[in-house]
């Protein structure tokens, strides 16, 4: 299963994608919107996960569009800056939500339930 992670703070993002690697997971990652879009339509992901704050664009819009391009994804949103009414946005697409700092394991059986694998 591919995985794409987009969050704007790059030690994270890079790590999290090499820490996911070595549970199984193939991730790719990226500190921006616009080069997620780019990477989405040359590689089949299975799950985004989206920081919710970004500059120029955040987790909700750039989940509009990648869903319109790629129904069948799945997304995960995390957020350093957690509040209500980002969860119930999150909530309201019907995706995941995590609040940072994140356990890795939680995040990867967070992407295991939302594309439905069994967890171990």
């Amino acid at each position: 299963m591919r995985v794409l992670l987009v969050d704007d703070e790059v030690e994270l993002v890079s790590a999290m994608a090499e820490r996911l690697g070595y549970r199984g997971l193939d991730a790719d990652w990226t500190d921006n919107g616009e080069d997620a879009i780019r990477m989405a339509a040359e590689t089949e992901y299975a799950v985004a996960v989206l920081d919710m704050k970004m500059p120029r664009m955040g987790g909700l819009e750039l989940r509009e569009k990648l869903a319109f391009h790629h129904p069948g994804m799945r997304f995960i949103f995390l957020s350093g800056h957690g509040s209500e009414s980002d969860f119930k946005a999150g909530c309201a697409a019907g995706c995941s939500y995590l609040i940072k700092p994140i356990q890795l394991e939680d995040l990867v059986d967070m992407i295991r339930e939302v594309v439905g694998e069994e967890l171990s």
